[in-house]
Formats: structure tokens, C-alpha cells, sequence
């Protein structure tokens, strides 16, 4: 295999490196999105099985009520329904995903870089050389 060969070989991979990186920060993305959906929105819950009336719920984020062991002490079903710990498994599960994502997007940007760089190099030194003979 010629150098040429091997060099597009690799920005290939490179560049398919680069792509595994940009899908796992749009994963990420969409974690993170989703944990503000959950914080942000109000939702309804109903207070029985095929209740007609759900009870209107404000969100977990702007809420002026306490954790959900208090809502299900006063037998409010609001505060059972979404609580923290289920924001946070989302955020939590997004942090390793975005840091192989970034991991993978930086490195396989550098090697696009690094070898573009050489290519350039060894045409500077084929300019060289030609001017001297």
C-alpha cells in the first residue's frame, strides 16, 4: 500500500471516529433534553386507574411543595409521580456518554488535522526539492 493510500485510510477512519463522537454528544444532547423536559414541564397524573379528571401537577422545578415522602404523607399523588432521582439517573447517564463522545469527536478531529498537516509537509518538501534539481 503507497502512502497516498494508507493516508486516505486513515482520514477515512478518522473521519468515522469523528462521526461516532458527533452521534454520542447528539445522545447526550437528548439526555440532556429530556432531564428538562422531566424539571420543567407539568404533567398530569391520574389518581386512579382510567381516572377521567387527572390531577394537573406543576412542574418538578418550579414547584413550591416539598420532596415526594411528603406528597405521599398527605396522600397528594403529584409528588410520587416524578421526583428527582429519575432527573438525576438521566443527567447522571448523559456525563459518561459526552465524555466518550467528546473523547472520540476530539480525537478523530486531530487525526484529520495531523495528517492533513503532513500531506501539506511532504508537498512543501516535494516543492523544495524540485526547485533544487
Amino acid at each position: 500500500m503507497r502512502s497516498r493510500e494508507y493516508d486516505l485510510d486513515f482520514r477515512a477512519k478518522a473521519t468515522q471516529i469523528r462521526a461516532w463522537g458527533i452521534g454520542l454528544l447528539a445522545v447526550a444532547g437528548l439526555l440532556w433534553v429530556w432531564c428538562a423536559v422531566l424539571l420543567v414541564t407539568p404533567y398530569s397524573v391520574d389518581e386512579e386507574p382510567g381516572d377521567d379528571y387527572p390531577a394537573e401537577c406543576e412542574s418538578r422545578l418550579f414547584t413550591d411543595r416539598g420532596t415526594a415522602n411528603e406528597g405521599l404523607q398527605r396522600g397528594d399523588h403529584c409528588q410520587n409521580e416524578r421526583d428527582w432521582p429519575e432527573a438525576l439517573a438521566v443527567l447522571g447517564l448523559s456525563v459518561p456518554v459526552s465524555v466518550v463522545g467528546v473523547a472520540l469527536f476530539t480525537s478523530g478531529s486531530l487525526s484529520c488535522r495531523m495528517s492533513a498537516h503532513s500531506e501539506a509537509m511532504r508537498e512543501l518538501d516535494r516543492i523544495a526539492d524540485a526547485r533544487k534539481a
